[in-house]
């Protein structure tokens, strides 16, 4: 067994509503002021950054304090604001000079399903849209907003060979030198 993961997948790209948070907007008189993310998360875009596997967002939103966690984490791409993904999709394959095959998408609704039999593989959370459940190649345990990324990047590595203790080893040995954040 190898100490590095051996998949075909080099880039994960989560959508956020339903997936990285639960799927509450808070709304104030000037618009979206809070998101909920769940901190388990955070440290699945360290742990794939450590095995060579790049993270990212397509979201149909756009808001401030999605652009604070986007910037906390130092997600390798985003798109926000793009309702319609399979534009924003086709620009990111093609600046990271990506296959299709090569590329993971997590998404809970029914504006995600184009990506499904495009992308190489498509991960859903367990509340996902009742369309997206019965197409995904894979569904989580975790319900959108409650540790879905970390459950896909742990779900990933384990599927190209790692253990546990195999896939956070680099996490453990150098916290600081891979600017982990949660």
């Amino acid at each position: 067994m190898t100490d590095r993961y051996q998949g075909p997948i080099r880039l994960v790209l989560f959508d956020v509503d339903g997936v990285l948070t639960d799927g509450t907007l808070y709304i104030g008189e000037h618009g979206e002021v809070h998101k909920g993310f769940n901190v388990r998360d955070g440290l699945s875009v360290a742990l794939l950054r450590a095995h060579g596997i790049k993270s990212g967002i397509i979201s149909g939103k756009s808001s401030a304090a999605l652009d604070q966690r986007i910037n906390q984490l130092g997600f390798d791409v985003a798109v926000t604001g793009q309702l319609e993904k399979t534009a924003a999709y086709a620009r990111i394959t093609q600046e990271l000079s990506l296959e299709d095959s090569q590329v993971l998408f997590v998404g809970d609704d029914v504006v995600d399903l184009p990506l499904i039999g495009v992308v190489g593989q498509f991960y859903a959370p367990s509340d996902a849209h009742p369309l997206v459940l019965a197409k995904a190649d894979h569904v989580v345990n975790a319900p959108g907003g409650r540790g879905v990324a970390r459950e896909v990047a742990e779900h990933l590595l384990s599927s190209g060979g790692l253990s546990a203790e195999q896939a956070y080893a680099p996490l453990l040995a150098d916290w600081g030198g891979l600017h982990a954040a949660q």
